[in-house]
């Protein structure tokens, strides 16, 4: 799977392997995705929902049904794939969302426990996901 580039240059879309997966309703196990940017459309309309006005906690499940657009072999990513995610996986989402949109990159900084040198990882990508 390969990132969506524009024209200009900017990265568009984060294919990322979910630690768990998405259990579907014949067992199968969805883990390979992509997230693509959210648009201000999708910060103000999820907003504005009223499943968001009742409970503040929902707007995430929102923001990643809009934002993740592709899930293994699943036709559609919606409410109800979201809600049945792992909480590792639901967790794993909300930090890709947050570094996409917020930092911009989705590497992070680590050390290595042997020799202590460090590194940057991809935590989007296409390696397998692991807890």
């Amino acid at each position: 799977m390969t990132a969506a580039v524009t024209s200009t240059g900017l990265r568009t879309e984060y294919p990322f392997t979910l630690p768990r997966g998405y259990v579907d309703e014949h067992g199968q196990v969805h883990r390979s995705g992509v997230m693509r940017l959210a648009t201000a459309r999708d910060e103000i309309t999820t907003q504005s929902d009223q499943r968001a006005r009742a409970n503040p906690a929902y707007l995430t499940v929102l923001l990643l049904e809009r934002t993740v657009t592709t899930l293994g072999d699943l036709p559609a990513v919606d409410t109800f794939v979201v809600e049945n995610l792992f909480a590792s996986d639901m967790a794993f989402l909300q930090d890709l969302y947050r570094r996409i949109n917020a930092d911009g990159h989705t590497e992070v900084a680590v050390d290595c426990p042997h020799c202590g040198k460090g590194f940057a990882v991809d935590l989007a990508g296409d390696a397998p996901g692991g807890s």
